[in-house]
């Protein structure tokens, strides 16, 4: 059988390549195109020969294998051929295509390596289709190594030759990149365009009110009238010009007046007012503020359809996490609502939900970001026993192993009689040898311990790792251990742990604490951190939509820097603090 199909392959082969090749240009070669016969047709019909032409199916079979998913079989065809062989064009698709299939294993740096061939200095003399897809590929590849700026200069490249759906998405994609730079030191360009997206993205930063942000992005704008992106708008500054158009004039106030949670209702509406006050003296117009009571609701329903009918634009609760599950269950919501506590629903909530609230999770990942950043690199840790520890020690972990951190271990804190064993099993310590008199030793390749304690909790702790010679190992901590009072006998036990917490605990001079202090005392210790959320919900509340648009803005608040998830939770990144000799000295601010 295959004697009898020899001599017919070379007119079949001659057949397929009709289909499958573009013009010669030069000495460029041709390019391979889609066939008219089925994967398993061409490699037939290349079999072994390792003409010109079978090269030419083989990478046309490579590339169909590609497209229809199955990189496996494409990688397995791309092999088979002999990239020295080819001509320009065809190293050029071979080496954009090894470059796809390397980026589908989550491997940048090979894709990079593909699209170094030299090939590659004659890209621009090929049809604009294969000039697009090499491109994008580099962008995609130096964007996955983490190469940002050098990731949006390519799009930018490109952009001119792109039209229709294609020209938006990478000029979506354009604005997503250099949005993401730190804001300081604003990365340099020599290409005007690239030169003008990164001064829009400084603009897009500006700390203010919306409308004020969009003051900032409409200036731009009249001064670059010819860009790129004042001819057509990422859809985020669309949308964020559409959010500025519709100012907030009533926000619902959705809090339990009695019931358990009662006085966490008190001093998170108290802080909410506070701001409110605050802004008013500003001059500013603010929205009308409507009280309702959670703990005589009825039902959901009723209470949105009286809120709209009282012209409510905005609910800022409940408080009570049943509710919030509920709306988190729910398919839309009449009103967009930021709820004041985090759901248990695991489906995809509602895009008219935000949920903000004081997680403890959110200090755990807070610990992994400041560790990371001092320069460790291994930890352990120390929780307290039950479900919430459990939670804050899998944020913790989850966010540590992500930055690339080593997590050796844990113990789960329970009773102080047991804490000197726990420590020892976590630190390996072996007792001191009867016959050498060698003092006990322990592991040496702990770099820090992720600590999650009460201030009673932590007092026994720290005593205990020096007792267990591991007195030395850096301690970073969530802010659990703080109860607000500077009282320099409290924490003189605590020497030397560093700590994560709200900006209204650590910064006694912000006007507004000062004033909410003067009025409620309580505000000033550990109850400061709800006040604090008060405040940061009422300047969230005109911002959801601006967080939404822009992923990564953020608005400085007292509970802590906040941003929005994907998820639509906010999380907060909060400031650092060392105890020394009984006192709370506060740390340089590192990167977020």
């Amino acid at each position: 059988m295959i004697a009898c199909l020899r001599p017919l392959s070379a007119l079949c082969l001659a057949g397929l390549l009709v289909a499958c090749s573009s013009s010669p240009t030069s000495n460029l070669g041709e390019l391979p195109r889609t066939p008219q016969a089925s994967l398993e047709q061409m490699l037939q019909q290349a079999g072994t020969s390792q003409s010109e032409d079978a090269q030419l199916l083989r990478l046309t079979a490579a590339d169909l294998a590609y497209k229809q998913g199955n990189a496996e079989r494409a990688s397995g065809i791309l092999a088979q051929v002999d990239l020295q062989t080819l001509k320009p064009a065809q190293q050029i698709f071979a080496s954009t295509l090894a470059a796809e299939l390397a980026l589908t294993r989550n491997d940048a740096k090979a894709a990079l390596s593909a699209l170094a061939h030299p090939s590659l200095e004659r890209l621009g003399e090929l049809p604009v289709e294969q000039q697009t897809r090499t491109q994008l590929t580099r962008a995609n590849a130096l964007e996955k190594d983490g190469q940002i700026l050098a990731a949006a200069r390519e799009r930018v490249f490109i952009a001119p030759l792109l039209s229709g759906d294609e020209a938006q998405r990478n000029q979506d994609r354009i604005w997503s990149l250099v949005s993401s730079l730190p804001a300081e030191p604003a990365p340099s360009a020599d290409d005007a365009d690239l030169a003008g997206w990164l001064s829009l993205a400084q603009v897009a930063k500006t700390v203010g009110t919306l409308q004020q942000q969009q003051g900032a992005i409409d200036n731009w704008l009249a001064q670059h009238p010819n860009h790129p992106a004042a001819q057509q708008l990422p859809k985020a500054l669309a949308d964020l010009q559409a959010l500025s158009s519709q100012p907030l004039e009533k926000i619902a106030l959705l809090l339990p007046q009695e019931g358990q949670l009662a006085s966490v209702a008190r001093a998170l509406r108290d802080g909410f007012l506070a701001a409110h006050y605050q802004a008013q003296q500003s001059g500013e117009k603010q929205p009308q503020i409507q009280l309702y009571d959670s703990a005589r609701l009825t039902s959901l329903d009723d209470f949105y359809r009286q809120a709209q009918a009282d012209g409510v634009q905005l609910v800022v609760g409940p408080l009570e996490k049943n509710l919030v599950t509920q709306l988190g269950n729910r398919e839309q919501l009449p009103i967009t609502t930021l709820a004041l506590n985090y759901s248990e629903a695991s489906a995809e909530s509602p895009d008219q939900l935000f949920q903000f609230g004081l997680a403890a999770e959110d200090e755990a990942r807070e610990v992994a970001r400041r560790a990371w950043a001092d320069g460790k690199r291994s930890a352990v840790a120390l929780v307290p026993k039950g479900d919430w520890g459990d939670r804050v020690l899998a944020a913790f972990q989850q966010s540590w192993q992500a930055a690339g951190g080593t997590f050796l271990g844990a113990e789960h804190i329970d009773q102080p009689v047991d804490m000197a064993r726990q420590i020892a099993n976590l630190f390996q310590l072996s007792g001191s040898g009867s016959t050498s008199g060698a003092a006990p030793s322990r592991r040496q390749d702990v770099d820090f311990i992720f600590l999650a304690a009460t201030p009673q909790q932590a007092q026994q702790i720290k005593p205990t790792l020096a007792y267990q010679y591991a007195g030395e190992v850096p301690v970073y901590a969530t802010s659990h251990l703080f109860n607000g009072s500077m009282n320099a006998a409290q924490y003189r036990d605590l020497d030397g742990i560093r700590f994560c917490e709200t900006p209204w605990l650590l910064d006694a001079n912000d006007p507004l604490r000062q004033q909410v202090n003067n009025q409620w005392p309580q505000a000033g210790g550990s109850m400061g951190r709800l006040y604090a959320m008060g405040v940061d919900a009422f300047r969230l509340a005109p911002r959801l939509g601006q967080l939404k648009a822009l992923p990564d803005s953020r608005v400085d608040g007292l509970s802590g820097s906040l941003s929005l998830n994907p998820a639509q939770r906010v999380e907060r990144q909060l400031p650092w603090a060392e105890i020394r000799g009984g006192q709370i000295q506060r740390l340089p601010d590192t990167p977020l």
